[in-house]
């Protein structure tokens, strides 16, 4: 018998979580928490906010799209951490909190008065989360650091792009905050197990470059027995199977993904293809001889792709169980049967915009307690006063006041 679940029986329900952070990585982080039930208190400078504000595509009440999206189910509270008032009531909101996600560079919290060590004194059994382009220890560690840079020192910027060519981003630039965010919440999770048995805090020090790097399945243990360095391949070599890439078809613009990683699967290509003779032993039938005969195999594909349109050769593939999938744009998706059937698209009302916004819906699914976003991002200073008021018991003369002194 299935529970009906609502947000006070999610899995995190009861855990308070402070969002300091700027932008993508450590913001993620609580965001996924705050799905799963936990209270995200996004933490905001009062003149302006999060930068993730003013990051992609402006929106009539200010801020963007992406701050929608990924400030969702936060409470937003202004304090200016740059003032002992507001440092004072920051020490309080620490008090009352589970988990802290902050992504400054090594030395601000430090700077501000609020280091790792007064936190745990005021809070002993708080966690938190500190993601940063390099760490807190080591060389680099005082380097500004963005994604772009982590997937560069992580090595899968190098990988990326045509061979000889110019490397290329690895897609959205902004991958490795969103890779450190994940790992950052399997800190925080763990975290939050350890304390559950033995009532103790302790903080994660995440790092963008160590995220992307975690992503290079054998580069390192390749190279360090056998000196080799994986070079750029383009979209259709692998060192593993063969044909394994993307190919154009007859439509100009549509791609296909096509993923041959066993001889059985190569033979199901051979037969879409209408030619079967491909996965014999004598031609191509074994994985070994395909990526010694790469070039070959490739272009025989390709040609063949180029002679098809896109949903004629899929339903080729499809027919005889070949592995091969769309290379889709954002309007692909859109109209894509599997993304409506799970619901990858959500669409939430934002009352300040007098419409819907759809955005990508939570993931992962749990069976009996499947996250939720109540609401798309907050205006700057939304909660401000009813958290002050209510969670930390400011009277309204001492909210007053603080307002009157730009604190907050």
């Amino acid at each position: 018998m299935t529970t009906s679940v609502t947000q006070e029986n999610l899995p995190l329900t009861g855990i308070r979580v402070i969002d300091v952070a700027t932008v993508i990585a450590a913001p993620y982080c609580a965001g996924i928490l705050g799905e799963f039930g936990a209270d995200v208190l996004k933490v905001e400078h009062p003149m302006g906010g999060d930068i993730c504000r003013k990051y992609g595509t402006p929106t009539q009440r200010g801020d963007t799209l992406a701050w929608l999206s990924e400030a969702r189910n936060k409470k937003s509270v202004t304090i200016d951490l740059h003032r002992r008032e507001g440092v004072e009531v920051f020490k309080k909101l620490i008090e009352k909190a589970d988990v802290l996600c902050e992504n400054f560079r090594p030395g601000t919290l430090e700077k501000w008065g609020l280091p790792w060590e007064t936190l745990h004194e005021i809070n002993p059994g708080l966690i938190m989360l500190r993601v940063t382009g390099y760490g807190q220890t080591g060389p680099y560690k005082d380097r500004p650091g963005f994604a772009r840079i982590a997937h560069a020192v992580g090595g899968i910027a190098y990988l990326s792009g045509m061979p000889k060519g110019t490397p290329v981003t690895p897609g959205s630039t902004t991958l490795g905050d969103y890779l450190t965010g994940i790992y950052g919440c399997l800190g925080v999770l763990m975290a939050l197990r350890y304390r559950e048995q033995t009532g103790l805090g302790q903080y994660i020090d995440a790092a963008l470059y160590e995220s992307v790097f975690r992503c290079t399945d054998e580069l390192a243990p390749a190279y360090a027995m056998f000196g080799q360095v994986r070079e750029r391949h383009g979209p259709t070599h692998n060192d593993f199977a063969c044909p394994y890439g993307h190919f154009p078809t007859k439509e100009e613009g549509k791609w296909v993904a096509i993923a041959c990683a066993t001889d059985k699967l190569f033979e199901r290509l051979a037969e879409a293809m209408g030619r079967p003779e491909l996965a014999s032993s004598s031609l191509y039938g074994e994985q070994k001889t395909r990526l010694e005969n790469r070039h070959d195999v490739n272009e025989i594909v390709r040609d063949w792709c180029g002679s098809l349109t896109r949903d004629e050769l899929l339903k080729r593939c499809y027919a005889t169980g070949a592995p091969a999938g769309p290379l889709n744009n954002i309007a692909d998706i859109f109209g894509d049967r599997q993304f409506h059937a799970r619901r990858n698209l959500v669409s939430i009302d934002v009352p300040d915009l007098g419409e819907t916004v759809i955005v990508p819906s939570v993931i992962p699914r749990l069976s009996e307690t499947p996250g939720r976003i109540k609401h798309l991002g907050p205006k700057l200073g939304e909660h401000t006063d009813a958290v002050l008021q209510e969670l930390l018991g400011l009277q309204a003369d001492e909210i007053a006041e603080l307002h009157k002194k730009r604190v907050i």
